[in-house]
């Protein structure tokens, strides 16, 4: 589990430097998570130490929130003070995830 680990860290790591490095509009993260699957997908999936690590982690996900929630009543008085333009991105993009994903749906369940 400990090498499973380590190979998170490093698929993470490495997206931070490539995103750094390159100057890329993508959070280092992101990176680091698509570098992950182009690696998964050369293993053929996750072994069992793999799925074991991610498993635990995801366990702790809801933390992950935390850090989230405090900024956002940090901030508190520049959201109400753009309390318009944060409602209509909610909705916006609530909508376009909606619609977006309807049409995934509709074109994955098509028969073949």
């Amino acid at each position: 589990m400990l090498q499973a680990l380590l190979t998170l860290l490093l698929c993470q790591f490495l997206g931070e430097i490539a995103a750094n490095a390159l100057a890329l509009p993508l959070p280092g993260p992101v990176i680091g998570l698509l570098l992950l699957l182009v690696l998964l997908i050369a293993r053929g999936g996750p072994d069992e130490p793999m799925r074991a690590a991610s498993q635990r982690l995801l366990q702790y996900l809801s933390l992950l929130f935390v850090p989230a929630g405090v900024g956002v009543i940090t901030q508190l008085d520049v959201l109400g003070r753009n309390w318009l333009a944060v409602a209509l991105s909610i909705l916006v993009s609530t909508a376009l995830g909606v619609v977006v994903t309807g049409w995934v749906m509709a074109r994955l369940s098509r028969p073949r």
